[in-house]
Formats: structure tokens, sequence, C-alpha cells
């Protein structure tokens, strides 16, 4: 007997048996029934990986996945079809073919007329509002892909009439000047230090403010206009403009008479949720009232099938820039090309450019005991002292490092902690060997590069459940 199983967008039907000629009639006659009742119409078996990539894709909504194991469902479907092997798709009762054949449809945008999102002219195939790094990154992906792309920027003068360029809160307030002064912090120190190490002043060192801020919003002004020319040599439409939903579909740019209609919107507005004031509400769009964030799935989708977010304003992830990079260039291929990866918010290398720099990777010691339990947890850590500090006799055993590993997993580092000079650089290569699944016996057996800070990651010890000594006698 067929069996069906409802989801908010799927419909899953396991397929009877076939046991007879007359059998096999019913069932070609209930398929053809099917084919004719559902817009979008996958025939798939219940251990077909391509079955589940097709029936996934959240650009093909209310689908019916009909579960048909046994060679006696394949062969009538070949006969019907031509086709012998699943999944085999219907849309719109046209038989589009497997996994590839569905995918590159997508990509060519064939899809989306059959399902009747083509029956209205649009003047973008997608919009993109803020011109932050994540909306840039999306938006040139996709247009690399062959799409029509627009990019709505337009930054708010602040109550003292402060605004700035193309590229959102990274380039111009956040991580490239912040870098940027924490790199004049860090000269500061090295001059004290080193007349340690025997230089000798005949003057006193100062520092002029305005001279460094000159210098750093030159250099800002220089990637505001490289952005610029990075657009308009991908054939993204930039237009420095208020962007408001005026509808589901169609965007009013406050510095231009028309409206733009657009298939797909992509919301990328910034690190303060500035959601309030674009219409979300005329378009549907469910928002935090709280905070302004905007809840998605795993694949950035918004409570509108059509509308997605990145970057800074999603609730309950990171707001970083490589984090918006990411998660944009991937949505855009998912849109466009036809790609299923979707952006890994755990494994997320990061660093806090503090004067003791701070860098992390995967989870924090609360959030993995609260998802793995202590009792199947391993934290190893440790106190060191650069040998760049010891001369200079300064921060003995104030440096930090810890690994959280899972050990019912071999071990596998699930948590990268590491407090200490050039904290950015050390965590890029562990966020890559923790995408690999790297083990605490992998770290054991890697040499060390001596001397410097990453090594202690090659001979840790001590665990906290031990209790043992983690301070450092030496380099």
């Amino acid at each position: 007997e067929e069996r069906g199983i409802s989801t908010r967008d799927r419909l899953l039907i396991v397929m009877p048996p076939i046991e007879n000629d007359a059998g096999r009639e019913q069932i070609r006659s209930k398929i053809e029934e099917l084919i004719d009742s559902h817009q979008v119409l996958v025939f798939s078996k219940s251990f077909c990986p391509y079955c589940v990539k097709v029936s996934a894709d959240r650009n093909t909504r209310s689908v019916c996945v009909c579960v048909c194991d046994g060679t006696n469902y394949q062969d009538l479907l070949h006969e019907m079809t031509g086709q012998k092997t699943v999944p085999n798709v219907f849309i719109s009762k046209k038989h589009i073919g497997g996994c590839d054949n569905t995918m590159k449809a997508h990509k060519d945008g064939d899809l989306q007329k059959l399902l009747g999102e083509g029956s209205k002219a649009y003047d973008y195939d997608l919009i993109v509002i803020g011109g932050g790094s994540g909306g840039l990154a999306c938006s040139k992906e996709a247009a690399a892909l062959g799409k029509k792309v627009m990019v709505l920027d337009y930054v708010v003068p602040t109550p003292k009439g402060t605004t700035w360029g193309l590229g959102g809160t990274c380039v111009n307030v956040g991580c490239i000047p912040k870098k940027l002064m924490h790199q004049t912090a860090l000269l500061g120190t090295a001059m004290e230090d080193a007349r340690k190490f025997g230089w000798e002043f005949s003057d006193q060192v100062t520092h002029n403010w305005e001279t460094m801020r000159t210098a750093v919003n030159n250099y800002i002004g220089s990637l505001n206009w490289g952005y610029r020319v990075s657009l308009r040599d991908k054939n993204v439409n930039y237009v420095n403009a208020y962007a408001e939903f005026v509808e589901p579909h169609k965007i009013k740019a406050s510095v231009i008479s028309n409206a733009a209609v657009s298939l797909q919107v992509l919301i990328a507005v910034g690190r303060d949720a500035c959601t309030g004031k674009i219409g979300l509400d005329k378009a549907g769009v469910k928002v935090n009232a709280k905070n302004g964030k905007i809840p998605v799935n795993d694949e950035e989708q918004t409570s509108v099938p059509h509308i997605y977010a990145i970057g800074d304003i999603l609730e309950g992830k990171w707001e970083l820039t490589p984090v918006a990079i990411q998660a944009g260039k991937l949505l855009a291929r998912r849109l466009f090309a036809g790609a299923s990866l979707k952006c890994d918010y755990v494994n997320v290398p990061t660093t806090v450019f503090t004067p003791m720099e701070y860098g992390s990777c995967g989870y924090p010691e609360e959030k993995a005991v609260e998802i793995y339990g202590q009792q199947n947890l391993e934290i190893y850590h440790s106190l060191f002292w650069p040998l760049e500090f010891t001369v200079a006799g300064r921060d003995n055993n104030r440096c930090y490092a810890k690994i959280i590993c899972n050990k019912l997993d071999n071990e596998r580092v699930i948590g990268f902690h590491y407090l200490g000079p050039n904290a950015g650089e050390v965590t890029q290569g562990f966020g890559a060997a923790m995408k690999c699944g790297i083990t605490k016996d992998q770290l054991d057996n890697t040499i060390g590069i001596h001397p410097t800070c990453a090594e202690i990651f090659t001979a840790m010890e001590v665990t906290k459940s031990s209790g043992g000594d983690i301070t450092q006698s030496g380099c």
C-alpha cells in the first residue's frame, strides 16, 4: 500500500511493490496520475545520494518524492521515459531527466521557467541590498555565472554626518582600520622592546595621530574605488541608493525614478541589523523584533523562499567578513550553478586583535560540553612564553594554548584556542587542519618549528581533567 509523509515543502511517497502484470499496469496509471498532479515529481531510491541531492534542492519547492525501490519500478520508468537510472525528474508534467540534467536546467534558467518563475519579466536575476563584503562577493559570483545583477548600497549618515564608501563595515570602519591601528600599537611596543635588544634612540619617539589617520583613510579610499572598478569589470550594476521593498519582487531605490524588479533578492545590510526601514514587512520576511536580526535556514533562505540573507544581519551566526564572503559565494553557486555546498558556520577561524591577540576555531569549551558532554571530551592546555618576549622581560606565562578533543571520534580536534602574538597567522593554518579532521595524535606526530609559538600545539601533554601544572620555565 502506498504511504505518504508530508513536510513543509516535501511530500514523500513510498510506492508498494509490483507483484504481477496487473499490479504493473495499476502502478503505471498511478505514476501518470502523480505526474499530472504534482508540479515537481522526483522518482527516487531510498539509498541514492543523487536522488537526495535533487530532492533537497530548495530551488525546487513543493517537491513530491516517490521512493521506488526494486528493479520492476526502474524497468517501468525506463519504458515510459527512456531513462534507466534515478533520480527521474518531472517538472510541470515534462520529463527533465536525472541529477545532471536537472542541475543543468536550473543553471540555464529552464527550471525556473517550468516552475512559472520565469513567466514575469524581471529587470534582474539578483538584486543585492548592501555593498558589504558578503554582498559584493555574492554579486560578483552571480555575475560570473552569467546572471544580471544589481547592487544597491547607501550609507545613512551618522548624527554627526559621518558616511563612507562602498565596502561595508570591514573596509571602512571594521577589519581594515582596526588592523592598521593595531599594527600602530604593536610598533610602539616593538620600539619599547628594542632598547632591550640593543637599539638606542637619541630622540624621544612620539606618535602623530593625524598622520596615521590620514594614511589609513587614504588606503581605505583606494579600496572603495577598487570595489567600484571590480563591480564594473564584472558587469554588476552598482547604484549608490537606499533600497526598500515595495512588494516581494520589487525594490525601490531612492535615487532612481523607476523601481527595479528581480527574481532573487539578497539582503546584506550590515552589523547593526538595519532591517527596520527597508520594507521587509511588505515582502513578508520574518525578522526578530528585538534585535532586527533575520532568521534563516542552513541555506541562508529567509521565510520568503526567493529572499536570502547573509552576513552580520543573520540571527545566531558569526559577524565576520570572511564568513559573509564565503556564504555569499556559495549562495550564488547554489542559486545559479546547481551547486549544493553550504557554508560551515562551526569550523570558523577568527582572531581578536587585542594587545595580546586571541585566535580560535571550532567550539568554545562551554559549547563543546553542551553538545558532546564533559565525559566525552579531553581538553589539553598549556601556558607558554614567546622567545621574543624573554629578552624584553614581559608577559611571562601570559600566553595560553588549548585544544578540545572528541574522545568518541579518535580525539578529533573540535575546538582550538590560542592567546599570543600573531594569532591570526597561527590560527589560519590550524583552521585548515580542522576542516580536514585533524586529531590529537596527528598533532603529536607533527614536527614543530622551533622556536615558534605554534609549536606548543605539537607537544601538549597536560589535560584540564588532570589538574596538572601548565606553566612553562623557558621557550
